[in-house]
This record gives structure tokens, C-alpha cells and sequence, in this order.
């Protein structure tokens, strides 16, 4: 039994964050047709830049809201969280490349939400996954790269008994459980730092549980995790 925790020394940093968390079993996710998400994600792209209405990028809420959480931790210097590289790439006028459909679903979700969205792969998971801070000695290794990059110590990093999984909370995963054509059971996550963004944190999970079921199949279950709900059971 794999559990999902999320550990005290990330909520004395983050004490009214919420994370959504989906588990989906079965799902079918190899590529049919390679132009089959893109209209997804157009559409997505346009309501992302709906979220951005102050002149200047950084002023934005939701991205000033990550750029403040990333002060607090220990990080590599100039990383941002996910949904500001998003929607900075929306922004410049360039548009999201398909991957696969489950990670072209969850980029659409995180557009139209302005929220961080990720996914690992379930099967790949070594013991429990964890939201904590990075004793430093972590191995990790991302895509395009052949060497270990260990997090800072106190670096807010999703881990497991193998290593960490994701860095700096949510810029960059781990080769070793990201998703692929060949996942089946997989974890999806959330990432909500604003506790007035808590009810659209809700529609988000919603919509992503919905969409991932309706276009791959399998069976989903979402649950939400805050300061009085640090864990639950992933498969």
C-alpha cells in the first residue's frame, strides 16, 4: 500500500496551502493521434492569458502568489514554479507542444485554472511519495540529462525511498516516474499556495478527473490534502 504524505516541515513553511491530489487506475495513454490535444490546448492558452490582466507579468496574482512561496525555501537560484513558465510562454506568444495526451490534459487544466498542475507515474514509485524538505543527499536526474542533480538541503521537493521526484516543489521532475505513453496508474496533483483560490482549486480537480476518465478511460478518485489531512492511500 503506497500512501501520499505530506510532512509537517512543509506545512510549518506552507500552513494554508491545499493540494488536490487524483489517483487513476487503467488508463490508456498512448498516442492515436498526434494533433488530437492541440485545439485542448489552444483553447487553454487563450483562457491562461484571461488570468494575466496587469501589464507587467510578475504583477499578475497568480504569479506573484509562486513567486513569493518560492522565496521561502531553499532552491536553485532563478527557478519559478511551473504554472509561471506556462503561462510566460503564452504570454511571449508561443504555443504549448504536445507531449502526450494525459500531460497535454493536465497542461491544458493547468492553463485554464492558472494553477500548477504534475504527474508521475504510480508504478514507478519506490515506498511512499512525500512533500517535504530535501536532506540534500536525494538522487535526480531530469530529462536530458545523464548526471545527478541533488536538491538543496531544505528544498521543498515531492520524494520517495529512491529519490526525489520532483524539485523545487513543482519546476522540474524526475525521468525515473514521469509520465510516458506507457503509464497506466498514475498520481496527478494540484498545487494551490492562495487560500482564496481554494474553490477554483476544486473545479480544477474536478475538470481533471472528468477529462482524464472521459478521454483515457480507468477509474479516478480525488481527495484534498491541508494541514488536517496529511496523507492518503494512492493505490
Amino acid at each position: 500500500m503506497k500512501k501520499f504524505i505530506i510532512e509537517d516541515s512543509f506545512w510549518d513553511i506552507f500552513p494554508e496551502a491545499s493540494i488536490g491530489i487524483i489517483t487513476v487506475h487503467g488508463i490508456d495513454n498512448h498516442i492515436k493521434d498526434e494533433n488530437r490535444y492541440q485545439p485542448l490546448l489552444e483553447e487553454a492558452e487563450q483562457k491562461g492569458l484571461s488570468w494575466l490582466t496587469q501589464d507587467d507579468f510578475a504583477s499578475n496574482p497568480v504569479i506573484a502568489v509562486w513567486r513569493d512561496a518560492f522565496t521561502r525555501f531553499k532552491k536553485k537560484k532563478g527557478v519559478r514554479a511551473s504554472i509561471e513558465a506556462l503561462l510566460k510562454r503564452v504570454y511571449q506568444g508561443k504555443h504549448i507542444g504536445t507531449i502526450n495526451p494525459l500531460v497535454d490534459i493536465y497542461n491544458s487544466i493547468s492553463l485554464s485554472y492558472a494553477l500548477p498542475v504534475g504527474g508521475e507515474d504510480i508504478d514507478k514509485f519506490e515506498g511512499n511519495i512525500r512533500l517535504t524538505l530535501a536532506d540534500g543527499t536525494e538522487p535526480f536526474i531530469t530529462l536530458g540529462s545523464n548526471e545527478s542533480e541533488p536538491p538543496k538541503e531544505g528544498e521543498v521537493v515531492y520524494k520517495d525511498d529512491a529519490g526525489a521526484i520532483c524539485r523545487c516543489w513543482n519546476w522540474r521532475e524526475s525521468v525515473r516516474t514521469m509520465l510516458t505513453e506507457e503509464a497506466s496508474n498514475v498520481f496527478l496533483c494540484i498545487e494551490c499556495v492562495d487560500p482564496e483560490r481554494r474553490e477554483i482549486l476544486t473545479e480544477a480537480i474536478n475538470a481533471l478527473k472528468d477529462m482524464v476518465v472521459g478521454e483515457l478511460g480507468g477509474t479516478a478518485e480525488a481527495a484534498f490534502l491541508d494541514r488536517d489531512h496529511k496523507e492518503v492511500v494512492i493505490d
